[in-house]
Formats: C-alpha cells, sequence, structure tokens
C-alpha cells in the first residue's frame, strides 16, 4: 500500500476486496473511516471497470456497517485526492447533534479527538461486528 495513505495499524478495521479500512484517528466525528485503495493510483479512470465495481462495493459494505453502528442522519462520502494524491475515501456518520451539519467535515474548526486505547478497541470491534453480519 502507498506510504502516503497507510493507515495506522492500531486503527486498522478490516481488508476488504481491493481495499483497506481504517478508523480515522480523530473522531471528533464518530466513525469517520478512510477506505483506502490498496494499489497506487490517483483518479477513478485509472482503475479497470472491475476495480471501481469492486472498490464501490467496499465503500457500500463499510457504509452499511457505519449505517448499522451509527444510525446517522447523513453518511458522507468524500473522494477528493488534493492533498493525498491516491484513491482514498473518507466516510462520515452525520450525527444528531453535529455541530453544523450543512457542511463538509473539513469546514467545521475542532481539535482533533483522538480515542483512547479501551474506547478505540471498542468502537473498532463495534465497526468490525457491523461489517461481518449478514446482509
Amino acid at each position: 500500500m502507498c506510504e502516503q495513505v497507510a493507515g495506522e495499524g492500531d486503527h486498522f478495521i478490516a481488508d476488504l476486496a481491493v481495499s483497506r479500512a481504517y478508523l480515522n484517528r480523530d473522531q471528533y466525528f464518530p466513525g469517520w473511516v478512510f477506505v483506502i485503495l490498496r494499489r497506487h493510483a490517483e483518479e477513478l479512470y485509472d482503475l479497470t471497470a472491475g476495480e471501481r465495481a469492486a472498490l464501490i462495493e467496499d465503500v457500500t459494505d463499510m457504509a452499511r456497517a457505519l449505517a448499522a453502528v451509527y444510525r446517522p442522519v447523513k453518511l458522507n462520502y468524500e473522494l477528493l485526492g488534493n492533498q493525498v494524491p491516491h484513491i482514498h475515501w473518507h466516510l462520515v456518520p452525520r450525527l444528531a447533534g453535529d455541530p453544523d451539519p450543512r457542511w463538509p467535515v473539513w469546514r467545521v474548526p475542532h481539535d482533533p479527538a483522538p480515542l483512547p486505547p479501551g474506547p478505540l478497541r471498542d468502537r473498532l470491534e463495534m465497526v468490525r461486528r457491523a461489517l461481518a453480519a449478514p446482509r
């Protein structure tokens, strides 16, 4: 996996078909996850049709798991690449009580909110269980 987007091992959720999922270190928005393409590519058109389809299935599976765990009002999907030129999705559950649900998370000023080890393990396990649950 490209070093620019290799997630942190203690935040690893799962290996998916063509990607890996990691919990963002900053959990100010609970459940913020990265779905990172395992091979290096910068644009969707760099992927084969099969890779694109598999990646969208990976994103969809993770979104379904996050929806089951967090019951968000809305789930945001971001695929940018402006700062890190590697295909990686940000999936962000937007919950009731969100400080500013009208805007992308980038526009909401906040201090980073890392989780202590125990709550981090609990959050990872909840998402892993939901990901493994039958559809």
